[in-house]
């Protein structure tokens, strides 16, 4: 199948060069000129508007964790939108309730869920909850330098990356940054005005850098001693992504709010915020809301999802599959070192090759990853890739390595 199927090659190609077309560039530019066009995809293959084949080790940021077009949530998408799409949060609908109750287990039980579009909203509506538990005077957050929690006001503050902040000054106020593993640091930074810290398990965006047992341990310890509360960001490594349902299960923490998104829907836009009932309980009706909240074919295709995780042990796959990704890229040449866990790993490059030429060279050889820092290139397949592919994509990546 090619894009003619879609839209004329010529406006298509056009849009992929970043030139206007006759009807002029249809996009606001935040994302720069897109290098391919893709129009189908299959497991974990992409197809461009060509009808070039890819290998997808990006999964769409860590978005397609069933790979692309799985056969159970392309049915529940088609089924629900035949059934009921929305009917806004004056209502109920039972699919939402159900995913619910199967995201509280997730999490051991004992808490809420608050269903968004996104993994910003959902550190948005983290930010609020613990604003109103922490009650008028306690309504600072605490984040790790290298972090990143979403590209909306509050979230970007919280995302502890000052060059991204600097051209949205002045940026909200109440958020503080703290470098990421270092346990002396979040207690100084726990002052009387801090109400929650908020950290990811392994810092996707900041290169795929994976927090220690004992740190993790240790904010935990730090916030119970300061009555603030520990939120864990999970957008990027919740659902098996990392060897576990989530991240902090490995270290055996309990946090008090658990941000998600991502691979919850595979695709489908939806987030969800996990909190603790007594955590959960300080927010009213009108305390908060989203009109997409929990809609019928967003929870569908997450109920899909996590059944489907659930038949075919997710986590298992993503820890077997990511060693042997992982002992793959170590014997590749000018691979110096691995990091992250279970299948979002990075690869470091060896001192003065550029990782973004690296990828574009790989992405022109078929196979789909990204420069996430100058030197390191991170890879997130679907957690259902094969040992096969795994396999060919370690051959192309020695290709050019070489």
């Amino acid at each position: 199948m090619t894009a003619h199927a879609f839209l004329d090659h010529d406006r298509a190609q056009a849009l992929i060069a970043g030139r206007p077309s006759s009807a002029g560039c249809p996009f606001i530019p935040v994302f720069g000129p897109p290098q391919v066009m893709f129009v189908r995809g299959e497991g974990t293959r992409l197809w461009d508007d060509s009808g070039k084949e890819y290998l997808d080790f990006l999964c769409g940021l860590a978005v397609t964790s069933l790979g692309h077009s799985h056969p159970a949530v392309a049915r529940a998408i088609a089924d629900q939108a035949s059934t009921l799409l929305h009917v806004s949060n004056f209502f109920a609908n039972p699919v939402a309730t159900e995913v619910a109750i199967q995201v509280d287990a997730l999490h051991g039980g004992g808490g809420q869920v608050f269903f968004c579009n996104s993994g910003a909203e959902a550190n948005e509506a983290a930010f609020k909850i613990a604003r109103k538990f922490g009650g008028r005077g306690r309504h600072a957050v605490v984040s790790a330098l290298g972090s990143f929690h979403g590209r909306t006001l509050a979230a970007l503050a919280a995302t502890g990356q000052p060059e991204k902040h600097e051209p949205f000054q002045p940026m909200p106020e109440g958020f503080h940054h703290v470098p990421f593993g270092e346990l002396d640091a979040v207690a100084a930074a726990l002052q009387p005005s801090v109400g929650a810290v908020i950290l990811e398990t392994i810092q996707g965006e900041g290169g795929v850098v994976p927090a220690s047992t004992e740190y993790l341990r240790g904010v935990e310890r730090l916030c119970r001693d300061h009555g603030a509360l520990l939120i864990i960001d999970e957008v990027q490594t919740g659902f098996g992504r990392t060897g576990a349902w989530f991240g902090y299960q490995s270290a055996g923490v309990s946090p008090d709010i658990v941000t998600m998104a991502k691979g919850l829907g595979n695709g489908m836009p939806i987030g969800a915020v996990w909190a603790k009932r007594e955590v959960a309980q300080v927010m009213k009706p009108g305390d908060h809301g989203s009109t997409f909240s929990g809609t019928a074919i967003a929870t569908a295709a997450a109920r899909a999802v996590i059944a489907t995780m659930h038949e075919i042990d997710a986590p298992k796959l993503a820890r077997e599959r990511g060693v042997e990704l992982r002992q793959g890229l170590l014997a590749t040449p000018n691979v110096v070192a691995v990091h992250g866990s279970g299948l979002l790993l990075a690869a470091e490059l060896a001192a003065g090759i550029d990782s973004k030429k690296i990828a574009a060279e790989l992405l022109a050889r078929g196979l789909v990853v990204n420069a996430v820092t100058s030197t390191r290139l991170r890879l997130a397949p679907p957690l259902t890739v094969s040992t096969d592919e795994i396999g060919q994509a370690l051959e192309i990546l020695r290709e050019v390595l070489s």
